[in-house]
């Protein structure tokens, strides 16, 4: 999941995922060289957080907890 410290959407979905067990590694798009630059290129040049890249290498932003299961089955 890309986010950044600031995200208020970023920290609602990150305690979402945590209260219901499902794990993810955070990347923070302010921290980490080149991680701007690929969130942009997936959310048509715009640094949108929260950012999921799932183990498929499809992608979402921002999205609900719902959507995160769905997807994960």
């Amino acid at each position: 999941m890309f986010t950044t410290d600031w995200c208020g959407y970023c920290k609602r979905l990150k305690k979402q995922l945590d209260t219901v067990g499902i794990s993810y590694t955070e990347v923070n798009i302010e921290r980490v060289d080149g991680t701007s630059e690929l969130v942009m290129s997936l959310n048509n040049g715009n640094q949108t957080v929260p950012t999921i890249l799932y183990p498929d290498g499809s992608a979402a932003t921002n999205p609900s907890l719902a959507q995160v299961q769905a997807k994960l089955g």
